[in-house]
């Protein structure tokens, strides 16, 4: 591929792969969704982003983190699956039978195995399993709740915030659907001996057997997860994960009208994840990327490659709505040490910045005599201003 160097412009410089899009130019698929974001699980690239970061109340996707922190006491062996909770009255009225909501229908003052609340939770998207397992492992809902929003931030994400371990209605309790997909991808990634549980077609407790509540599962579409969720505030959601042809994609949806538009869309946003995009290097291990421009260097430029390969996902039908530039804020002031973090190598897919790849120098400059800095000093007075 050829690449081109752009002009400086407020305080970065640039450099431009294709060409840069025009607004008219810049969607590549169309959805219903309100909100909605996907990934390919296995970079994290981002393939589709619409209003990704707008607080939305999680409603049941909320479970996705509750089942987090379960999944990390077990792998921790804070929990074990053998380990049983009891039915409180609580638990019973809020999210049992007479609470007129998902339920496993478990019984007051039984005791459960955690493995037969996660799959009720998993499965049925029970509150009932969800209290049990919040008054088991923390006293209360509320003390769950605040370690729900703990290991949020632990793992990465920013503003979801939990005051219960159902999803029900609740003022403060928010998430986006970034932040929803970056939490099914944690899930993929770090729990596979229990991220298993998302994909099973039903689960019986009690004499009462209930499919899973995921629509997608019965399309054969590839999909084995994960949750869905319906307020009054944000509509129809749900978080889902395809894999298919040797691609995963993870994909988080949120106010839609109904249940069937919402599997609908997200079948549709899900199988063109898995078909439309070629994953393609464009920079082998150690190959100069670009170049970056020092200030009072030996040399008046330093070279600039990734840690490893750089491979993008390239619009299989769409190429010309894709660009790549190196940003970094410069003049680099020398010396500059070979390794150091200079920028970064973006990528958009349309109007949606798909990854970012850090840049380090290829090499070391060291300072520069008196009569080279002094020329990088004038040139700077004269072209600094237009950054």
């Amino acid at each position: 591929m050829q690449f081109r160097l752009l002009q400086p412009f407020a305080g970065f410089f640039l450099l431009g792969l294709l060409l840069t899009l025009s607004p008219a130019q810049a969607q590549l698929f169309e959805t219903k969704a309100a909100q909605a974001f996907m990934i390919d699980a296995d970079t994290g690239t981002v393939l589709f982003s619409k209003d990704a970061d707008k607080p939305i109340p999680p409603a049941s996707m909320a479970k996705l983190m509750t089942m987090e922190v379960v999944f990390n006491a077990l792998k921790s062996g804070r929990l074990k699956l053998d380990d049983t909770f009891v039915v409180s009255e609580n638990a019973w009225r809020k999210g049992g039978a007479p609470s007129g909501t998902s339920t496993m229908f478990a019984k007051l003052k039984s005791a459960i195995r955690i493995e037969d609340l996660i799959q009720g939770v998993t499965v049925q998207a029970a509150n009932d399993g969800c209290i049990v397992i919040a008054e088991g492992m923390a006293g209360s809902e509320d003390n769950f709740a605040a370690e729900m929003t703990e290991r949020a931030r632990q793992i990465g994400l920013k503003t979801s915030t939990f005051v219960n371990s159902t999803g029900l209605p609740a003022d403060g309790q928010q998430t986006s659907v970034r932040e929803l997909a970056q939490l099914a991808l944690h899930l993929w990634r770090e729990y596979p001996d229990f991220y298993r549980y998302y994909g099973l077609k039903d689960f019986t407790w009690n004499k009462i057997s209930q499919r899973n509540r995921n629509p997608l599962l019965a399309m054969d579409i590839g999909a084995d997860g994960l949750a869905v969720g319906a307020s009054e505030a944000s509509g129809f959601g749900i978080v889902a994960s395809v894999s298919h042809g040797g691609t995963r994609v993870i994909a988080a949806m949120s106010g839609l009208a109904s249940d069937k538009e919402r599997a609908e869309e997200a079948r549709k946003l899900l199988d063109w994840g898995v078909r439309s995009f070629a994953r393609t290097e464009i920079f082998a291990k150690d190959e100069v990327v670009g170049e970056a421009q020092v200030f009072g260097g030996a040399k008046s430029g330093v070279t600039l490659k990734a840690k490893g390969p750089i491979d993008i996902f390239l619009p299989i039908s769409n190429r010309d709505k894709l660009t790549a530039r190196i940003i970094y804020f410069g003049p680099v002031a020398a010396p500059v040490e070979e390794g150091q973090p200079v920028g970064a190598l973006r990528v958009w897919i349309g109007d949606t910045l798909s990854q970012e790849t850090p840049l380090f120098a290829a090499e070391s400059i060291g300072v520069g005599t008196l009569s080279q800095r002094a020329l990088d000093a004038v040139e700077e007075l004269a072209v600094g201003w237009l950054r």
